[in-house]
C-alpha cells in the first residue's frame, strides 16, 4: 500500500478502518480473481482509488459529514452507476450518478459489490455493449 494511502486508511476511526480495508481487499482480490493485471493504488482527490488499464477508476471513502455511510465513487461521466441501479436497485443506496453508498452498521452485498468492481474494471472493453455486459 502507498504510503500516502496508508496515511490516509490510518486517518479513518477504528470501525470504520477495518471496514475500508476489507473493501480494498475486495477491490486488489476482484482484480486478482479476473486477471486484470496490475492495480494502481493511489490517492484521488484525496480519496484511496484503485485502476487497472482498461477499466474506470474505482474511488472509495468515508466521510465525517455522512459518519453512517462509506462510499465507492465511479467516473460520473460515465454509464456504471446507471447500470448498478438497473441491476442492484434493491441491493444498494446510490447518489447521484457517480457513488453507491453503504451503510456501515449493515453487512455490504458483497457478491453484487464485486460484480459492480469488476463491470468498473472492465469498462473500456464493454462500454458499448447492453448493461455494459453485464
Amino acid at each position: 500500500m502507498l504510503t500516502n494511502v496508508e496515511g490516509k486508511f490510518d486517518g479513518y476511526p477504528d470501525e470504520v478502518k477495518t471496514i475500508m480495508l476489507g473493501m480494498r481487499e475486495l477491490i486488489l482480490s476482484v482484480a486478482q480473481d479476473n486477471q486484470l493485471g496490475t492495480v494502481e493504488e493511489s490517492l484521488k482527490w484525496g480519496e484511496p482509488s484503485y485502476y487497472v488499464k482498461g477499466g474506470s477508476p474505482i474511488r472509495i471513502d468515508w466521510k465525517p459529514k455522512a459518519p453512517n455511510q462509506y462510499y465507492f465513487y465511479f467516473n460520473c461521466k460515465s454509464t456504471l452507476v446507471d447500470t448498478f441501479r438497473e441491476l442492484y436497485s434493491d441491493q444498494f443506496e446510490f447518489e447521484g450518478n457517480r457513488a453507491i453508498a453503504l451503510r456501515l452498521n449493515q453487512d455490504a452485498p458483497l457478491n453484487c459489490l464485486r460484480h459492480c468492481i469488476e463491470i468498473a474494471m472492465t469498462y473500456q472493453k464493454n462500454k458499448h455493449l447492453p448493461l455494459l455486459g453485464a
